[in-house]
């Protein structure tokens, strides 16, 4: 069988070169995602908007799109862009726990004679980092859990690194064999995922990520190839839509500690991600820039508003998606000033921010994650070779073209080309 009818021809315009903005917004969404999630905990954006499979299915897309060029360039262009922004919370998150008194070599969780070269996960994700789940004191200014929630975020790395490092394997596959590769993840978590079989400690964790997000991650693949779209819509919505439904019904049988939370749930996380990202590419428009031209479709006009909020959220990614956990933490002495107020004397208004503290915290965390931004997000540009900026939203490069914004040839630092 000719590898033309295997894998078909993208249309022109997803042939063209620069970013998908509809691919930007989803992104952005993605983020605004997780942090509302890590401020209310809610199990039900789990199956809302599962973050995860659609920005490892964003992912897979631009990576697919690198591979043009030779592998070994790509995978050196993606890790020097991950480390650095990596290295500064590291180094933060290291002097915090260092300072706490915690020591590697004495936790009982990850104690012993090798224990301190499990630090170096912090320099390089190859696999999830140690930190204690608990230091310091409930009542102190940093709740006694904060490690779990400044560390935990990292898992991402590592799956990411391990997925870029596959990809010219995967994509290799997936050329030859598209639709045995997009699906072998899928069989890989009905395995791991499903207790049938069970990989301890660390590289089980590994495997389970890679199989549960590996199916997204290759969807890239078939969306960048065309293959996707020539697929017809109902059958890939039904089909997608099956999928998903198999994935609440394993969920249903089998609730973790947080219920219907489907991060607790692989097999059930693999298959509602893997088929909510099927119904998003399939009713993907065309969104080359924000405004587009007279030659190409143009994006409803009531988002063009958001354009300065995407181009940020996008340029600084992994800045956001690093620091939020850790910034979420911090809203709480903040908040727990509040208490100290004179009138807070009466009980009426002590209840009060007892009800909304943690909708005073969502207030909170966006202000700090904007000057986190300007802090450190100019990290992102260094690790890729570009002119540090303060706060890319995009105004200054709409400035020099001498019209209205569109999206920067070089935008998600972690991704882009």
């Amino acid at each position: 069988m000719s590898r033309s009818l295997l894998i078909p021809e993208a249309p022109a315009a997803a042939r063209e070169p620069g970013r998908d903005r509809y691919l930007d917004v989803l992104r952005s969404l993605a983020l605004v995602r997780v942090v509302v999630y890590h401020l209310f905990g809610w199990a039900w954006l789990t199956i809302a908007f599962p973050s995860m499979g659609v920005m490892f299915a964003l992912a897979g897309s631009l990576m697919a799109r690198s591979l043009d060029r030779p592998a070994w360039d790509v995978i050196k262009g993606r890790v020097r862009r991950l480390l650095p922004p990596l290295w500064v919370i590291s180094a933060v998150v290291l002097c915090l726990l260092l300072a706490g008194g915690w020591n590697v070599s004495e936790d009982p969780d990850h104690g012993g004679a090798w224990s301190p070269l499990a630090l170096l996960t912090y320099v390089v994700p190859v696999g999830a980092p140690p930190f204690p789940w608990h230091l310091g004191d409930e009542a102190g200014l940093l709740e006694d859990t904060w490690p779990v929630q400044a560390a935990g975020p990292l898992w991402y790395l590592r799956a990411y690194l391990w997925f870029v490092i596959a990809s010219p394997l995967l994509l290799w596959a997936f050329r030859r064999a598209p639709w045995v590769t997009l699906f072998a993840p899928l069989a890989l978590t009905s395995v791991v995922g499903t207790g049938l079989v069970t990989i301890p400690g660390e590289v089980g964790d590994a495997v389970t990520d890679f199989a549960v997000y590996g199916g997204c991650w290759v969807l890239g693949f078939a969306h960048r190839s065309g293959l996707l779209a020539r697929v017809p819509r109902y059958l890939a919505v039904s089909g997608a839509s099956l999928l998903m439904a198999v994935g609440l019904w394993w969920a249903s049988g089998h609730l973790g500690p947080d219920g219907w939370d489907l991060n607790d749930i692989p097999a059930a996380q693999a298959a509602w991600s893997f088929g909510f990202v099927v119904i998003l590419l399939q009713y993907a428009p065309s969104w080359p820039s924000w405004p587009s031209g007279p030659s190409g479709p143009r994006q409803p006009g009531r988002f063009a508003k958001w354009d300065r909020l995407v181009t940020l959220s996008n340029n600084r990614a992994v800045t956001i998606y690093l620091w939020h956990n850790l910034l979420i933490m911090a809203t709480v002495p903040v908040v727990d000033m509040a208490y100290d107020l004179p009138f807070m004397a009466d009980a009426r208004w002590d209840a009060a921010l007892d009800a909304t503290y943690g909708l005073w915290m969502a207030v909170l965390v966006w202000p700090l994650l904007g000057v986190t931004i300007v802090v450190v997000g100019w990290v992102e540009d260094l690790a890729a070779g570009r002119r540090p900026r303060l706060w890319p939203d995009g105004v200054e490069v709409s400035r020099r073209k001498g019209g209205r914004s569109s999206w920067p040839r070089r935008g998600f630092s972690g991704e882009a080309d």
